[in-house]
């Protein structure tokens, strides 16, 4: 039996939305996880900094361009006690400055995901998976790295369905 994680990072408050800023209670990628979790049988895990970004778009957009141009791995909340029981590790986050969030950096490299799968999917506006898959096939180079599936985040309520067969296809 195929065991799957759901591991994403999300964040509420101001979020771009097609060329708009509006302040949203859930994140997007965190709507599109709990959407995959209703079509699949997968345990689920939000990875959470233990100094979250602002809610401030801006500002959490230079925090984050921050972290990523100085390599920082920020502390998280909590980790998984382990990824063993897990085949499968789908793995969400929006796009940052072309990539993925730090946070996601510092919660891979915690694992081993040696003979794991892992398939991201990320939320954008328009930019797509940038450099992330690339990324995340460096710091995990023993793992089957998938095709990722970039999710427009203004449509995230609407992609469960997509995000189950895309999982289901790999």
């Amino acid at each position: 039996m195929n065991h799957i994680l759901i591991a994403y990072f999300s964040r509420a408050g101001e979020n771009y939305f097609g060329g708009k800023i509006k302040s949203v209670e859930v994140g997007n990628t965190e709507i599109c996880a709990k959407e995959l979790k209703k079509a699949i049988e997968a345990d689920l895990f939000k990875i959470e900094m233990k100094e979250p970004y602002s809610d401030n778009y801006k500002k959490c957009v230079a925090q984050a361009m921050k972290d990523m141009t100085i390599k920082r791995r920020p502390e998280l909340k909590k980790l998984p006690e382990s990824i063993e029981p897990y085949d499968t590790i789908v793995l969400g986050y929006p796009n940052y400055c072309g990539s993925m969030p730090q946070a996601v950096t510092t919660f891979l490299t915690a694992f081993d995901f040696t003979g794991k799968k892992i398939l991201p999917f990320c939320t954008n506006e328009g930019s797509g998976m940038g450099r992330s898959e690339g990324v995340i096939k460096k710091l995990c180079p023993t793992a089957e790295v998938k095709e990722g599936l970039p999710v427009h985040g203004s449509m995230a309520a609407q992609a469960g369905p997509t995000l189950a067969e895309w999982v289901k296809r790999n």
